[in-house]
């Protein structure tokens, strides 16, 4: 058996995106191995369809933010509509250990938690935590204090004085076992909860 103390601990890879006049602040567990990743960015995994999603809801493609050989996804694109619509990104770890090796957040250890409180208060105009996994989930009602919303709904919260939304939203990892039209449908919901042009 591994001891746990020889498992490497690793650093978040990159830093919290916060546009200006963020909306939402989607917040995820941790990235998967660098080997994995098809830009430098956020769900950066070809086999996680985040961006699959996005592209289903606000252009009706979901290869809309693939590069044209669809081996990869357009960061550039990813990172203007992100900046346009109001997205913040970041994850709910910042260290971790993998006590498999892959990107499972059942075999991911949270060494250090992000600050959220930190990063709220860089995006002022936020009014919703959108979770992206179990994970996730757990580190925010653990931090609030509050029950979990079930999948595809929310809940109020209030954290460093700010009232919230916390939405519980589907893994856009193929693992979760859920078509990729019905993951969209509920992040469009969310979306439309939360004012979003759709």
């Amino acid at each position: 058996m591994i001891s746990i103390e020889n498992i490497t601990i690793e650093r978040h890879p990159l830093e919290p995106f916060l546009p200006a006049g963020a909306r939402v602040l989607m917040l995820g567990s941790f990235p998967p191995k660098r080997e994995r990743w098809s830009m430098d960015f956020f769900y950066p995994n070809r086999q996680n369809d985040m961006w699959r999603v996005m592209g289903l809801i606000f252009h009706e493609n979901a290869h809309h933010f693939e590069t044209a050989d669809r081996r990869g996804f357009d960061r550039e694109r990813i990172v203007d509509f992100c900046t346009e619509k109001g997205i913040a990104l970041y994850d709910t770890a910042c260290q971790v250990r993998r006590l498999k090796d892959n990107a499972s957040d059942k075999f991911l250890e949270v060494v250090t938690p992000t600050d959220i409180i930190a990063l709220l208060r860089q995006i002022p105009d936020c009014r919703a935590i959108i979770t992206t996994g179990e994970k996730a989930t757990s580190v925010i009602t653990s931090l609030a204090q509050c029950l979990s919303p079930a999948v595809g709904a929310k809940v109020d919260i209030s954290l460093d004085g700010r009232e919230l939304h916390l939405w519980r939203m589907p893994s856009t990892s193929r693992a979760y076992p859920l078509k990729l039209e019905k993951k969209a449908e509920f992040y469009r919901q969310m979306f439309v909860g939360e004012g979003f042009a759709i």
